[in-house]
């Protein structure tokens, strides 16, 4: 049984290390990309990603503290998670869903 819950974590954890780092191959499509967020929209997005970001670590900080992940493997990780933080800040909080195919690095 134990197998299974380390199994699921470590499944958890892979999937929120890689969110915001892979989009699917159609994931620009769909998205105006000409939108600009009022001071108002851009601060409930920055309260709402903040708090997101926070539940992320926390939810790390446990996998290491169960033993699930390494201590070194869940810095990693969390710096990965307020990097992309960080540029969605820098970007008004618009995700830039196609920064793969401009940089030529997108799956085909």
């Amino acid at each position: 049984m134990k197998k299974y819950i380390f199994a699921g974590m470590a499944a958890v954890v892979l999937m929120i290390s890689t969110m915001g780092i892979c989009t699917p191959e159609a994931g620009a499509e769909g998205f105006n990309k000409d939108v600009e967020l009022t001071i108002e929209q851009k601060d409930e997005m920055a309260k709402l990603q903040q708090k997101a970001l926070e539940q992320k670590v926390e939810i790390i900080h446990k996998y290491v503290e169960y033993g699930v992940i390494t201590e070194e493997k869940g810095e990693k990780i969390i710096s990965r998670l307020e990097k992309h933080h960080k540029e969605l800040a820098d970007n008004g909080f618009i995700p830039k869903w196609d920064k793969h195919k401009r940089h030529g690095n997108h799956h085909d």
